[in-house]
């Protein structure tokens, strides 16, 4: 049996949160954006560059996801 990592299975649909919030998958999202989403809770709606983004409990999730992948990514450097 192969030895499977939890972000194998953590990333299963990469660039969903890129189309969730509508910004292309080219650009990074800013981690100010993340933690307000992380912030509020589901159901609420965020302002975000004269966007309103209606936060949902699967995006939390990715953004939460995204928030460690980025905290992992730093500390391999």
């Amino acid at each position: 049996m192969k030895k499977r990592f939890w972000i194998q299975w953590a990333i299963k649909k990469p660039g969903s949160l890129h189309k969730q919030l509508k910004i292309p998958e080219d650009k990074k999202i800013p981690m100010g954006l993340l933690r307000k989403i992380v912030a509020a809770k589901a159901g609420d709606k965020i302002i975000f560059k004269s966007k309103k983004i209606k936060v949902t409990r699967l995006m939390e999730q990715r953004a939460i996801a995204a928030i460690n992948l980025k905290k992992i990514s730093k500390k391999k450097r």
